[in-house]
């Protein structure tokens, strides 16, 4: 969906744009059908092109970002807002299979979008992403829940425990277990030094295999999206059937959460809330503002969570700059773009599952990875800043000024994504205090996907100012750079320290509270705080 939603909005407002040059002369892109997929025109730079919108005019290539902006935006308010339905009660599965639903059902009405109503298309273009968004949060806190519960785990958690402590169950009540046992954390066992925990490997491997299982997924179905835009002329229909089969796959590969997936309903809400939603939608922006005050008391979660809203930011933008500036700069066709991603998916996969064998032999820790993707990252925009220099734009050639440099840079882009997409969410993962991860990886849903809001509207608005995508890559630069310092202070270590010291602190005061007749959540309903 990704790959093919913003060369489709680019399309559908060029098709109703005209000329940057005199503003009058309608402008008809280019698009030769049946156009080999490494061939282009020989005046490749397609005409800048903006469209009237509401007394502004605007470049075609910008009203995708921001309706990619206007998507984020909304994504990060709504995931706020659901938390609390989704930690309490019995709508988690209930909100997953929504969510899903009716984005791949807005995907796949793309197919009725034509030029004349290309504003229906940022309007799909907006539910899609944001009910994409809302589903991936709904799935994000399995991972520590995974580790926790997995056998080897538990088995050496009960070694260092002892089998008495382990009878005992800690002294919780029957029937709390019969409804939460799933979701309740477990203490990790000691760690020894500065050693990798057996929890951080176990959740690397985890993490790894479900990004690269799910870019195998991907591949697929991009491969089968270019076929179809190659076989059927690469026209603007092209995009908007492969929207089609890209909606399609998402809804039925839904399925089959609807039908096995256990609903695991929740505690309720604390005593004084009642289960109106309006009581759902205040409690979560309340949890929210608590859990930033946690948050804010824990060094490395403060230095990750910062470093990870820049880069978070970089990888949604640069994604989506590329692709438009291929598009529109370099002429490339709807099938060659597709092949792009074809490469970059392929490379993902082998990010997700090589990171680690680099890491392993190269005695990184996690957070030292991280950093060596984000430095192989930053390759990308200086490469394409390259094409400013007088020397090389005199060859013609390096700095992004032939189609075929786009292949090599997106297998870069892929196999970096593979590596950032399992070790962020694994090493943010040890740095939370034990009980509360839910509102923690809300808090963590919330910077990825609220930071996407500037980025791609920053990018927009560079690219009005000066009609072309390529000043945007010194933007991208500087957004790629400024994490590497922050994440570079990182101390896994010091922040699973820290962690357990707040949980403690937290539990302690939720039982200073019951003792004083405060109504609370009992500890047990914290630490259910997990989707399913």
């Amino acid at each position: 969906m990704s790959s093919f939603l913003p060369i489709t909005l680019e399309q559908l407002a060029r098709e109703n744009g005209v000329l940057l040059k005199d503003r009058t002369t309608p402008c008809r892109a280019a698009w030769a059908a049946a156009a080999p997929v490494l061939v282009v025109a020989k005046n490749k730079e397609l005409p800048a092109c903006i469209v009237h919108i509401w007394g502004v005019d605007i470049n075609t290539a910008s009203f995708a970002m921001y309706a990619f902006s206007i998507s984020v935006l909304v994504q990060a308010l709504l995931i706020i807002s659901m938390s609390a339905a989704a930690d309490h009660g019995r709508y988690r599965k209930t909100l997953l299979l929504v969510f899903a639903f009716a984005g791949s059902i807005g995907t796949m009405l793309f197919i009725g979008v034509v030029p004349s109503v290309y504003l229906l298309g940022a309007l799909l273009a907006i539910i899609g992403n944001t009910c994409f968004g809302a589903s991936f949060v709904l799935l994000n806190s399995f991972l520590p829940l995974l580790v926790r519960h997995h056998p080897s785990i538990i088995q050496e958690h009960d070694a260092c425990t002892g089998p008495e402590q382990a009878d005992t169950g800690q002294g919780m009540d029957e029937g709390v277990i019969d409804s939460t046992t799933s979701l309740l954390p477990r203490d990790p066992p000691p760690t020894v030094g500065a050693a990798v925990t057996s929890e951080l490997r176990l959740s690397t491997r985890i993490s790894s295999y479900g990004i690269g299982i799910g870019y195998a997924a991907g591949l697929l179905v991009q491969c089968l999206c270019v076929l179809v835009v190659m076989a059927t002329g690469s026209t603007t229909f092209s995009l908007r059937l492969a929207l089609l089969i890209a909606g399609a796959w998402w809804f039925v590969f839904t399925l089959p959460a609807a039908l096995w997936l256990r609903p695991r309903p929740g505690p309720p809400l604390p005593a004084a809330q009642s289960a109106s939603w309006y009581s759902y939608i205040s409690y979560a922006w309340t949890s929210l503002f608590v859990t930033i005050f946690h948050a804010s008391q824990l060094k490395d979660i403060l230095l990750f969570l910062g470093a990870w809203f820049l880069l978070s930011d970089a990888i949604a933008t640069v994604s989506g700059t590329a692709v438009l500036f291929a598009k529109t700069t370099l002429g490339m066709h709807t099938a060659a773009l597709g092949l792009i991603n074809v490469l970059a998916t392929l490379s993902g996969i082998c990010g997700a599952f090589g990171w680690a064998q680099i890491s392993a032999r190269l005695g990184l820790v996690p957070s030292q990875t991280i950093f060596a993707c984000i430095w192989l990252f930053e390759l990308i925009p200086l490469y394409a800043l390259l094409g400013f220099v007088p020397a090389i734009q005199r060859l013609g050639v390096i700095g992004l000024q032939q189609p075929w440099e786009m292949y090599p840079l997106g297998i870069i882009y892929g196999f970096v994504l593979g590596g950032l997409s399992s070790y962020c969410r694994s090493l943010f993962g040890e740095l939370i205090p034990p009980g509360y991860e839910a509102a923690f990886y809300a808090l963590y849903a919330i910077t990825d996907k609220g930071s996407s809001v500037f980025g791609p509207a920053i990018v927009g608005a560079i690219t009005d100012r000066y009609g072309d995508i390529r000043p945007a890559f010194i933007f991208l630069a500087v957004l790629i750079a400024l994490p590497l310092p922050l994440m570079w202070q990182v101390d896994v270590d010091r922040g699973r320290q820290e962690a357990r010291l707040l949980r403690d602190e937290l539990d302690s005061k939720a039982d200073a509270a019951v003792a004083n007749g405060e109504v609370v959540e009992p500890r047990s309903v914290q630490a259910d705080q997990s989707f399913d």
